[in-house]
């Protein structure tokens, strides 16, 4: 088996989730994680997939892309396993919307030590007054201490939240 990362993306439609999962499925390919959301009026889809050496899943997935002008781009799996990172730390932001806030925070939390598994970004408010929320999750590599001071040093315009995550595994 070999593991490969796609990344689809088009214009938001109803069924691009089902055609993509389903082609999949029926030609012998298993989903590992995957991430899929609306980005503005685009929807965005990225897979991990489990397949067999000579499947080619270009051509698995050219007729869906072809009907729902989806662009397609596939690299092959870093590391050929299943295990991943479990966060040991969310990271809530929020502000005035401005440009750089994203920037300025991960630099100062990938300074400190942080690794970053997922990230997750919406504006909310009014159009008047338009509010920048981040939400993250991480592996706090020299643990919470160096991430509480890297964003006491940031910007007071806006609000950062660090909390431990604890998860129970049975």
């Amino acid at each position: 088996m070999k593991w490969s990362v796609l990344t689809l993306v088009g214009a938001d439609q109803s069924g691009i989730v089902a055609a993509v999962t389903d082609t999949l499925f029926q030609r012998g390919c298993s989903l590992a994680q995957a991430s899929m959301m609306r980005l503005g009026a685009n929807f965005a889809i990225m897979l991990r997939v489990s397949h067999d050496e000579d499947k080619d899943l270009r051509e698995i997935l050219n007729d869906i892309c072809t009907r729902m002008n989806l662009h397609l781009h596939i690299d092959e799996d870093a590391i050929d396993a299943t295990a991943s990172l479990e966060p040991d730390v969310q990271v809530t932001v929020y502000g005035a919307d401005r440009s750089g806030i994203v920037a300025q925070v991960t630099s100062a939390l990938a300074q400190a030590g942080l690794n970053i598994i997922d990230l997750e970004t919406d504006v909310a408010g009014t159009k008047e007054k338009p509010i920048y929320i981040m939400n993250l999750e991480g592996v706090a590599e020299n643990g919470l201490v160096p991430l509480q001071k890297a964003i006491e040093a940031l910007d007071s315009d806006i609000e950062i939240n660090i909390d431990e995550i604890n998860t129970l595994r049975g």
